[in-house]
């Protein structure tokens, strides 16, 4: 029997194989971002599920309801389950979030300022079958903090955005997809998105969408300002806060059944 032509292995080679020079294909299930310009640049056309997204900014509040929101409500839709915050910097402004679509009952807000707390929430949140989306500020994660979240949204099909400082695209991650969110110098009323790091060739220009409306802005910057009132009223921070440990605030008592997140009450 004759052996096979070398251009018979190569042709074979050649299907299903992913060249660096073309935009990948998704190898798992997308929610879409709701930004047509934006899905038109990633693989699959969409967020990945059951992977890391990691949004790099100086700014840690900075235009990520305007990037998530569309997705976040997509996924309270499709699943049901809440979506957990992690550290978020200030409290979420609800009616904002249900003005556009994430009802303040699907918001389940983690508040700690300790690393190890933290981390240890989006873990427990990431393998809690309920949960549709994970959203957490992690901006002193290791490399191997951040792969033990990858791997755990991997295995439980969750969507996972993690936000650090910009100067983190400096270093190694194990996410699936990063961005580097920018306000426009040229242009206040436009967000810049470069893709840092994709399944498919570097994008050259950065990606370009509105950023929030004036109505969304001033929701925003009133709540944070109820919160800064309501603070100073108490005249020190919440103990749990001070303890350097995490507690669950529920934005509005979330309708389901218990889940494992009933238990992320306090963490030493």
């Amino acid at each position: 029997m004759g052996l096979p032509f070398l251009d018979s292995f190569s042709a074979a080679a050649g299907r299903g194989v992913w060249h660096a020079d073309e935009l990948g294909l998704a190898d798992a299930q997308v929610v879409a971002t709701g930004h047509a310009a934006l899905d038109a640049q990633l693989p699959g056309g969409g967020w990945p599920v059951g992977a890391m997204t990691e949004l790099l900014q100086a700014a840690p509040e900075a235009h990520v309801w305007r990037l998530l929101l569309p997705a976040l409500a997509q996924a309270v839709q499709a699943h049901g389950g809440p979506v957990v915050l992690v550290g978020a910097p200030y409290e979420p402004c609800a009616a904002a979030l249900a003005a556009q679509g994430l009802p303040v009952e699907a918001l389940m807000w983690v508040r700690s300022d300790a690393p190890a707390a933290r981390l240890w929430a989006c873990e427990q949140a990431l393998r809690c079958a309920d949960v549709s989306a994970v959203l957490a500020w992690l901006p002193q994660a290791r490399v191997g903090e951040l792969r033990r979240l990858q791997l755990a949204a991997a295995q439980h099909e969750v969507l996972l955005f993690v936000c650090r400082p910009a100067s983190a695209a400096q270093g190694a991650s194990p996410a699936r997809l990063r961005l580097q969110v920018e306000s426009c110098e040229a242009d206040a009323s436009q967000i810049e998105l470069r893709i840092l790091k994709r399944r498919g060739p570097p994008l050259a220009a950065p990606v370009m969408l509105p950023a929030r409306n004036e109505r969304m802005a001033a929701l925003l910057a009133a709540a944070r300002l109820r919160r800064k009132l309501r603070l100073q009223q108490q005249g020190t921070a919440p103990a749990a806060e001070a303890a350097g440990s995490a507690t669950v605030v529920r934005i509005d008592a979330w309708k389901g059944n218990g889940n494992a997140l009933d238990r992320v009450a306090v963490v030493a």
